[in-house]
């Protein structure tokens, strides 16, 4: 991963539509395969929010995965909307598209990791979560964004799995009703541990669901949960959860091993991932998830745009030939 990074113009004369996931061929994808790279805030989290978005544009990301918590936006501080305004002014002039994330680890319990779940035995904990949820819906509109991310949570001790899906689909049935009336799309995300943690587990969602539109209940993929526990290779995994894919994390990762990696550490061979990604016809943001090495993330940040660019331009010349889809898949 050494070597020079690839510089960009610097896009602060970027329009509202490289924003929002549909209209990205600038200079963000000057390999021509149309994927949108980002950073997760959470990777970032010594950093203020200002000076992390202004890094990433300086460093050729096309957006950011923000992670509502604390240390950035918080959803639950005083003024929420007026801070929103401001992150979107800053959004526009630095030309980053976002995705909203979830996955704070004590934004709403002090004491519990990702407490309150959907899952949890208490159903005013499980609303709890759901109004976040709600909220983060409001900021994704303000902001412009292409997706918010979720996950189930992990099925607390003494739970029929049975009861734990119901719990899982009641309580998402309101933020359903929120993203659909706010046309955003819904992206969870298979957590490794957690209730909802394979592809199969997607599907098996949906069908308790009644099968929503895609559009309304997509998936989050993690590549590297994919090279974790699925079966199936991490460039197939894309193939696979194409007419569902609404958000895209990346890192590297090992078999049977969840820790996230930094790009070379793992066992991921990402042009054919990268490949995938282009053949399907995704365009939301694809962002570097490293939420445990926040000491190291400007570092990391360069060092990551630099990898992925060198595998961007490994991938054949009749992808990076062909017209993309528009949107987030065919």
């Amino acid at each position: 991963m050494s070597g020079p990074v690839p510089r960009n113009r610097h896009p602060h004369d970027a329009s509202q539509s490289g924003r929002d996931g549909h209209d990205s061929h600038d200079s963000h994808d000057s390999h021509g395969t149309g994927l949108r790279f980002g950073y997760g805030t959470n990777g970032l989290t010594d950093l203020r929010l200002d000076d992390a978005l202004g890094l990433l544009a300086d460093l050729g990301y096309a957006g950011v995965g923000l992670t509502l918590d604390h240390m950035h936006l918080d959803p639950l501080a005083p003024d929420l909307a007026a801070r929103t305004r401001h992150v979107a002014r800053r959004l526009d002039r630095l030309g980053l598209g976002v995705a909203i994330e979830t996955g704070a680890r004590y934004v709403l319990d002090p004491r519990q990791k990702h407490g309150p779940s959907l899952l949890d035995p208490d159903p005013e904990r499980r609303a709890e979560r759901g109004r976040l949820l709600i909220r983060a819906v409001q900021v994704a509109v303000d902001l412009g964004a292409h997706a918010v991310h979720c996950f189930s949570g992990i099925t607390p001790a003494d739970t029929p799995a049975d009861i734990a899906w119901r719990r899982l689909t009641d309580a998402l049935e309101p933020v359903l009703d929120a993203a659909s009336g706010a046309g955003v799309p819904l992206a969870i995300e298979p957590e490794p541990g957690h209730l909802l943690s394979s592809l199969a587990d997607f599907h098996h969602l949906r069908r308790h669901l009644g099968d929503p539109d895609p559009e309304l209940l997509g998936l989050t993929l993690d590549i590297g949960h994919c090279q974790c526990l699925e079966p199936l290779p991490p460039a197939d995994c894309v193939r696979a959860a194409a007419p569902y894919l609404r958000h895209v994390q990346i890192e590297d990762m090992r078999r049977g091993v969840h820790e996230h990696l930094p790009f070379g550490d793992g066992e991921i061979d990402f042009p054919p991932v990268l490949e995938a990604l282009a053949s399907v016809g995704y365009r939301g943001l694809t962002v570097v998830e490293l939420p445990r090495h926040s000491h190291a993330g400007p570092d990391l940040a360069a060092r990551s745009i630099d990898f992925l660019r060198r595998a961007e331009a490994a991938v054949p010349a009749p992808v990076l030939a062909a017209t993309p889809a528009e949107g987030g898949t065919p």
